[in-house]
């Protein structure tokens, strides 16, 4: 028998080593990638600075109108009295100032 007549007789063995291990490591770095991810997205924490503002005021306006607001937002300047809020500020010259407890 030759060599040629030895070898072409036999089929080819499939190996399942390679495969294997292709799709164990595919699986183990999906794994890895939403551990990683999941645990990244509870580290981040976005917290407000906490403000003082102060107590809660009422401002009774002389045309009848009442303003509801903070204490540390009221502020006087040059013998006037103002309301700095976030975007605007009201002149509150000639009102009154009540400390009360509004919701």
């Amino acid at each position: 028998m030759t060599r040629l007549e030895l070898y072409r007789d036999k089929p080819k063995q499939f190996s399942w080593k390679g495969p294997f291990f292709f799709i164990l490591a595919c699986i183990l770095i999906t794994v890895g990638f939403f551990v990683f991810r999941y645990y990244y997205q509870n580290t981040i924490r976005i917290e407000a600075p906490s403000e003082n503002l102060g107590r809660k005021v009422v401002i009774l306006l002389p045309n009848d109108q009442k303003v509801y607001t903070y204490e540390n937002l009221i502020y006087e300047k040059d013998g006037k009295t103002y309301y700095k809020g976030e975007s605007n500020t009201i002149d509150l010259t000639g009102g009154t100032i009540e400390y009360k407890n509004w919701k």
